[in-house]
């Protein structure tokens, strides 16, 4: 499908004009060539075909900070592996004016058996650097991955987090007019978070052109100029970044309660089962959430601690507590077939969206009898509103001094 440019084309960095991909996945496993060979001569079609991107269409400016967003499994991905040239469009056209690097599968190309360094120097090689410039650039990439110890050890005795580092590290060298980054930052600790951050706003100040998949909106909403929405591979939405945020997080607002609860139903939980949560039930009551759970024992069981965690729809932990840290309290030794009713009642500080239960029941022995991910959820509407996922009660204020 043609589409009119909006923006001069040289002003254009990255042009996507009615993109479609279309996977043919395998109805049948072949174990051996015979069966592959029979196969030929069969009727029918032995694949069956998933449309992951619909007509996509959408233009980054040179200098833009352009952020995508959408639910899990909603063609964000897929779309930035297209523009990388990792996958061709099934449908469509892309256009990309300038050297474009992807932050996408960090650390492809490095070898485990070799050292830091001897991967660093591999890895500079793959990006086009010649040695004298790998050289020059070494103590950087060694000080901004905070490895500086760790350099001459085989890559397989680094942690996942190590690896990261390190290749992030090397990634940031690569001399680009456009960088894609996919959630790369969700691997590292807070720390290195912060100094990728850092990094992102030289990127700003410096007019690069980044296209940034991320299900942060925090960071959408900080870093880009304009943001996209995208699901079931279909664009839903562009435009300001606070608009598409507050449409993002629309999404799980609008999701068909019937269906969540099912979710909730099947959720993630193990533990022993000496004491299990029976039932959970969320009231928002003016300015109060309240959260009920009642759990009943298998067995005699003593030094429960019942904790509670709560997550917004973007992965974020809100809040988490447990007894021993509110009270120093103990729950009382209880005999098989006791049922015992827990409580959590707070202030309303969500921000507009929805949020998701973890109930626990543990011990001092560290011995779990229910962890129940995603037990429950609620949503939380408000007219106002701010860019994270508590908005305490405030006031604001302003005078004109002359």
């Amino acid at each position: 499908m043609s589409r009119q440019s909006s923006v001069d084309s040289r002003q254009v960095a990255v042009r996507v004009n009615g993109v479609g991909k279309v996977f043919k996945l395998p109805r049948e496993k072949h174990t051996s060539l015979k069966s592959a060979f029979i196969n030929i001569f069969t009727t029918g079609r032995r694949y069956s075909l998933q449309k992951a991107l619909q007509d996509v269409s959408f233009e980054v400016k040179k200098g833009e900070f352009f952020g995508i967003v959408g639910r899990n499994g909603s063609g964000k991905s897929t779309l930035l592996k297209i523009i990388a040239s990792i996958y061709q469009p099934t449908s469509g056209k892309l256009e990309v004016s300038g050297k474009l690097v992807p932050f996408i599968e960090l650390g492809v190309g490095f070898n485990p058996e070799l050292t830091g360094r001897e991967n660093v120097y591999l890895n500079g090689a793959l990006l086009g650097f010649s040695q004298k410039q790998i050289d020059a650039k070494y103590s950087d990439i060694v000080e901004f991955a905070e490895l500086e110890k760790f350099m001459d050890q085989k890559l397989k005795n680094y942690s996942s987090g190590m690896q990261v580092r390190l290749a992030f590290s090397m990634a940031v060298r690569a001399e680009a007019d456009i960088l894609l980054i996919d959630e790369v930052l969700a691997v590292g600790d807070a720390a290195f978070q912060r100094k990728c951050f850092e990094y992102f706003k030289t990127l700003k100040k410096n007019n690069k052109t980044v296209i940034f998949v991320s299900h942060d909106m925090g960071a959408i909403r900080e870093f880009c100029d304009r943001a996209m929405l995208i699901d079931n591979g279909e664009v839903k939405a562009i435009g300001k970044t606070s608009d598409i945020a507050d449409k993002y997080g629309q999404l799980f607002i609008d999701e068909d309660p019937s269906k969540e609860t099912e979710k909730e139903k099947e959720g993630k939980r193990w533990g022993n089962g000496d004491i299990k949560i029976q039932s959970t039930k969320v009231l928002l009551v003016e300015d109060e959430v309240i959260i009920t759970a009642e759990a009943l024992a298998h067995k005699p069981v003593n030094g429960v601690i019942y904790g509670l965690h709560i997550v917004a729809q973007d992965g974020v932990e809100v809040t988490a507590m447990n007894n021993r840290m509110l009270h120093q309290q103990d729950l009382a030794p209880l005999e098989a077939g006791s049922r015992v009713v827990f409580s959590w009642k707070m202030l309303d500080i969500f921000n507009d969206g929805k949020y998701f239960i973890t109930l626990t029941l543990v011990n001092d022995a560290g011995i779990a009898f229910d962890w129940f991910t995603d037990a429950a959820s609620f949503i939380v509407k408000k007219p106002t509103r701010s860019t994270t996922a508590v908005l305490p009660p405030v006031s604001v204020k302003y005078t004109i001094v002359n």
